[in-house]
């Protein structure tokens, strides 16, 4: 039953001050960089902004609480925005809690079932291939805010293909004050990090701030997330969503398309972790975990989570070496909430647009999908471009 005990459990045995201390800075320092990226994918997920930080918060403990992985930072992640908006733009937040609650109790059946090794079996051509495509929607879904365009009234804008006919649709309404925000920003997110003094600053960070001073102190017009979004900073309460058996069997598809998802990000990132640590993840405790995470913050108003690999690599970069680390960057979040999270409205969508732009960049995968197409068999080439053209498309 090793395989089923929670790491944190295991840590513990051994914890010291030095490590604690170390956890800490490294579960700060990953919250400041969760802060935008919250916010920003539950944006793009077609849902309030107070919601991604419901989630890194509930979500985010859980996992680090229960979870099979030394280092794994969890919270609302990009793979998810696409396929999160489309349910909640059909089915309402109703419809998303219970496909959230169904996908948690299936991952918790799967790491009991200690299906763990077996998501190793998924073809990395089509996990390739589905992780670009949704790298481009999210890409698409932001075009419009990165250029202040209004999309003509009555023009449906859920699917990939309808945002972009809409963009161009308005491209007349093109604001060119949001453009020059969101450019100042995209280079903030770009060339930062390349600039040794200011490497350890968060780069999405700084971006916001820049955003806000320049909408608060110069002559432009550009909408901020207060201009089209209710800001709630109120606490998540408890909601059980109604459970009958008509919601159920239309969640279901939904449910599964989650749980699997969250699975293989969440492994991969554990696998990538251990890289980096020298580690041994417990899959499927680690499952088990993602599903009870994913039930908690379903059940408190969040949507759905899984591990985040960049995010992780933060925390490992900071020190960060056992779950309290996770539990921190969620408690400092929480903190967050209660204090700032009013200010969240002052943010410019451009800001928010540019931070996404530069999501999608970093899980694009463009150069594995370029080498696979140079590289595999035709056979495997047809399987990434069909996966990542579906993706995209539908």
């Amino acid at each position: 039953m090793e395989d089923l005990k929670p790491m944190l459990f295991t840590c513990l045995k051994k914890y010291s001050k030095e490590q604690f201390i170390k956890d800490l800075i490294a579960g700060i320092i990953v919250a400041i960089i969760a802060l935008p990226l919250s916010i920003a994918l539950a944006l793009a997920s077609g849902v309030g902004p107070e919601r991604g930080i419901y989630t890194a918060v509930i979500a985010g403990f859980v996992i680090s609480f229960l979870g099979g992985s030394q280092v794994q930072i969890a919270g609302p992640t990009a793979a998810f925005a696409t396929i999160v908006a489309g349910i909640v733009a059909d089915q309402g937040m109703d419809g998303l809690a219970v496909a959230t609650i169904l996908a948690g109790i299936i991952l918790i059946l799967m790491g009991f079932c200690r299906f763990g090794s077996l998501i190793k079996f998924i073809p990395y051509t089509i996990t390739t291939g589905f992780t670009a495509g949704i790298a481009v929607t999210i890409a698409i879904g932001q075009l419009k805010d990165f250029c202040g365009v209004t999309i003509p009234a009555g023009m449906p804008t859920i699917e990939t293909m309808e945002k972009l006919e809409g963009f161009f649709a308005g491209i007349g309404t093109l604001n060119w004050h949001a453009v020059f925000v969101g450019a100042v920003c995209l280079a903030i997110l770009i060339f930062m990090p390349k600039v040794k003094v200011l490497a350890k600053i968060p780069p999405s960070l700084a971006a916001v701030a820049v955003g806000i001073l320049m909408v608060k102190l110069m002559p432009i017009q550009v909408n901020t997330i207060g201009d089209l979004y209710t800001i709630n900073s109120s606490l998540p309460s408890f909601h059980l969503p109604n459970l009958s058996l008509e919601v159920i069997q239309k969640a279901l598809p939904n449910a599964f398309t989650i749980a699997i998802l969250a699975a293989i990000e969440s492994l991969l990132s554990c696998v990538v972790a251990d890289g980096m640590i020298n580690g041994n993840h417990r899959s499927n405790m680690e499952l088990a975990a993602q599903g009870a995470g994913n039930v908690a913050s379903a059940l408190f108003g969040g949507i759905p989570a899984t591990g985040a690999i960049a995010r992780t690599a933060a925390n490992i970069k900071n020190g960060g070496r056992t779950p309290v680390a996770g539990m921190v960057h969620a408690v400092v979040l929480f903190l967050v909430l209660l204090v700032l999270m009013p200010y969240a409205g002052w943010i410019p969508m451009p800001t928010i647009a540019a931070i996404l732009f530069i999501v999608a960049y970093n899980m694009c995968q463009w150069r594995p999908f370029v080498r696979l197409v140079k590289t595999a068999p035709k056979s495997d080439i047809a399987v990434l471009v069909i996966t990542f053209m579906l993706t995209v498309v539908f």
